[in-house]
Parts: structure tokens; sequence; C-alpha cells
């Protein structure tokens, strides 16, 4: 190849969105409502990365609550990854159809211990035959519990409590909560059977946050990464029928034959209208192929996160904003979204990298340093920071080594480590970084006259910036 027939690439940083005349009016008339997948739209196209120090299930549950989605890592053992997903398919619902019940024999520490595990603040108490016969809540585990003890002793049982039918209207439900003064509505059959559980708590946060994303059964959504060796094909179906809403199948180079390989193999797997997510790639026909396999999205990323190194390491990638461009009109052609993975940095990135045609943008270090976050807060001189690492880094390597069935030979163990381990500083909540990231996309989707996200795709355009034009961009000649 001579020097005439390399092409220029373009990062975030190389290009600004230029302002057009516009009519819309105000930020807050901007509709930012996407899709992750073919199936699963979100209010907010912001997505947390699958990476072991950014996303489990705690911080799941507040991406969905943002109007987002969260992407369990897929480093634990697969009975940890699912327990994970049935964390986030139990922090809220209408109904929580499978109800964690315990017998009244059950010794009261157990049962206490199972609340904790489990992170429930109640459980429902049924005979041999599934018959409700009371409940045991957290009240009842305040005062000291003896050994022998059992949760018959501290339940309260079943004549003194309020139960609904299955199949109960969420209003009928609400004013039964309020007139008893109680938090929890055990559902019966017509014999008396457990048939689910209704909580004051769920039914106020459901109020509370309307655009929270949700699957059919008004359970907040989640995602979860698997691999694509070893015990893949049994984490896709375990994940599944825990209550994944998407599959993510988590790869650094999505445009190789055993990559495009497992892909068809999950697809064929797994229940008609499964979504699964596919990538990384960062040409046009990487996202042509993976499609072509199955995809019901596209993860375009290779190399532009903050704690990745396979540019400097392998020498290999394309800057972000170019890699979006060129695979774009193949996604848009089949109808398929296109995830950018990388390299967001503040709300204009989020603005540039939906302009340029992504659908959602993946978030790592902006995450990483939320309380939600997997971790532990630490301090280093004399500031409270939290650990960030690559997946591809010498320590989550070593970390994760046999969790998926892997050999010493298997694909995470890098003859040279592609990520490094940093600290980033402890962040705001979730909803404050998501609230930020997304006021960004919505003045620059009112700089470019587009309402929606399509007419973002649509109407934005760039110019390219020098050096001088990037350093203007900033703030500058001024003491912060």
């Amino acid at each position: 190849m001579t020097s005439d027939a390399i092409p220029l690439a373009l990062s975030y940083d190389d290009v600004l969105l230029v302002p057009r005349r516009s009519d819309v009016r105000s930020r807050a008339d901007t509709d930012v409502r996407s899709r992750f997948t073919r199936a699963l739209g979100l209010a907010v196209p912001v997505v947390s990365a699958n990476m072991d120090t950014v996303t489990e299930a705690e911080m799941a549950v507040a991406m969905a609550r943002a109007g987002g989605i969260g992407v369990i890592h897929r480093f634990l053992t697969l009975e940890e990854q699912v327990a994970e997903v049935r964390r986030v398919k139990r922090a809220e619902a209408l109904v929580i159809e499978d109800a964690r019940a315990v017998g009244p024999d059950t010794p009261a520490q157990a049962a206490g211990e199972i609340m904790r595990v489990e992170a429930v603040s109640g459980l429902v108490v049924v005979d041999d035959e599934h018959r409700v016969v009371g409940i045991l809540t957290a009240r009842d585990m305040r005062a000291h519990v003896d050994a022998g003890q059992t949760v018959a002793d501290l339940m309260t049982p079943r004549e003194r409590l309020v139960v609904g039918p299955a199949g109960i209207g969420a209003e009928e439900a609400a004013s039964r909560l309020t007139a008893a003064r109680v938090e929890k509505l055990p559902l019966v059959d017509d014999a008396g059977r457990l048939a689910g559980l209704i909580t004051l708590r769920d039914m106020d946060q459901r109020a509370e946050r309307p655009h929270a994303t949700k699957d059919p059964r008004g359970r907040l959504a989640v995602a979860a990464a698997i691999g694509v060796r070893g015990d893949y094909l049994e984490r896709a179906a375990s994940l599944v029928e825990a209550g994944a809403d998407a599959l993510v199948i988590d790869i650094a180079h999505g445009h190789a034959d055993h990559a495009l390989t497992a892909l068809a193999a999950v697809r064929a797997a797994l229940p008609a209208g499964a979504q699964v997510v596919a990538g990384n790639v960062a040409t046009a026909a990487g996202a042509h192929d993976l499609i072509e396999a199955g995809a019901d999205a596209v993860k375009v990323g290779v190399g532009p996160g903050s704690v990745c190194t396979t540019r400097v390491v392998a020498g290999v990638g394309v800057p972000q904003l170019s890699a979006i461009m060129d695979c774009a009109p193949v996604c848009r052609r089949a109808g398929v979204p296109l995830i950018a993975d990388g390299g967001i940095r503040a709300g204009g990135d989020v603005a540039k990298a939906v302009a340029a045609g992504a659908s959602t943008v993946m978030v790592g270090n902006l995450l990483a340093g939320t309380p939600e976050s997997p971790g532990v807060v630490v301090s280093r001189s004399g500031r409270k920071v939290k650990v960030y690492r690559g997946m591809a880094s010498a320590g989550a390597a070593a970390s994760r080594r046999g969790l998926e069935g892997e050999t010493d030979e298997g694909e995470f163990t890098p003859v040279v480590a592609e990520g490094v381990e940093a600290v980033v500083p402890l962040r705001d909540p979730v909803a404050s970084i998501v609230h930020d990231l997304v006021g960004g996309l919505r003045s620059g989707m009112s700089y470019s006259n587009a309402h929606s996200i399509d007419e973002m795709h649509e109407r934005a355009g760039f110019v390219r910036i020098t050096p001088g034009g990037l350093r203007e961009s900033h703030p500058h000649d001024v003491d912060l």
C-alpha cells in the first residue's frame, strides 16, 4: 500500500458539529429515545460497559432506572453471573412472580442470611403445598434472633396477613396496601397458594421513574455478556432463562471467524426473538458480517477506551468517529442499531457519536467511579478513587482465568497485555452522570435542528478542526 492510499481517520476531538438554523426551541423538545437492539428500546441512549470494574447488578439497576441499560460482565462463574441478572430482575416489578419463599421451620438466622445475600427485605412463608402461612420482613428480624428460633416464631401469621388475588390490578393493590398500612401484598390463587408478591416500594418506584427500561413483565431490563469459547452456549441459555433481555458477545476482535461461528451458534441455540449483540468491529465489512451472522446490534470500537492499549501494543484500530461513520450505513440499511463503545468523556462526545450514526453509546470510565460500580473506595494522595481496568489488562486476565472453562491456551491469556489498570476519581451517582451526558446530547441536537435520534443521523454535519481549534474549544486564558 502506498502512502497515497492510506485514508484519514478521525476521533471525536478532530471534529465539531456545525450549528445550523434550528426550530428546536428548547433542549426539552428533543426526543432521545433510541434502540439498544432491534427489539429493545431505551429512553436514553446510554449503556454501561461490560467490564468487571463497571457493571454488576447495582450498576445495571441504576442504568435501567435512568432509562438506559447495563451489561453484566462475564468474568464471573456462570452461577454468579446468573445471580447478578436475577438480582436486577428482582429489584422492582409490579408483580414479583418468583417471590422468595421459605418454610415456617426454617431457622430464623438462615432466613436472615437469605435476605442479606439476595438483597430482599421480606420472605413469604409457605407450607409444603406452597400455601401462604405468613410473611417474614426485615422489621421482624431487627430484634435479637436466638439460634433456636424459627421463621414461625417471628413471622406475621396468615390470619393477620393482608393478601390479594392473583391478577389484581395496580390500583386495587395500592388501595389494599394503603388501607392496611403494610408494605407487602402476597398474592394467592384460589387454593391459597403463593402466586406472587407486590411491594409498596416497587409501586412507588414505578410511579417515580416512568421512563425506566422495563421488560414486558414490568421488571428492570438488563443485558449480560458472554464469550466465544468454553461454556458460552450453556451460559447464554442460562442467562436468557434467568431473564436477561439481551446477550452481548464480548470479544476484542469481533470480525474473526471464531467470533462469527460463535454468534451463529448462539443464535441457533436461543429461542426465537432472543436479542444478541455482537462486536467489537471497526469497519463496514465487520458490521456487515456480524449482521449476516445474526446480530441484533453491532458494537463498534477497537481501541478507543481510556484503559485500552490495543492501538499501542498491537498497532491496530480505527479512530472512533471514523469507525462509527464507516459502520453506520451498513447498520442503517439492515435496521440494526450501532453501539459506539469507548472514548466517551463528555456529553459532546455522545452528540458526536450519535451524529456519526450511533444509536447508543457504551460508557466505561465515567461510570467506573460512581457509587454503583463494583469495588471499594480507597484513598490515594488524599483523593477518593476506585480501580478501573481494561479487560485485556494483565490483572484482569489473571483474575478471570478459568472462569468460562478456558485453558491456559485460551483467549484470555494474552502474550502481551492490551490494557492497563488505573484509578478514577469517585464521582456522582449514575443518575447524575447519565443526566449530564444526555443533556449534552440534547444540546447538540438542538444546535443541529434534530428533534429525534433519527433526525440527528440525517441532519448533523461536521467540520474538521486543528490542534488550535481543539485548544480553543476548551477553557483557556483563565485560572480554573
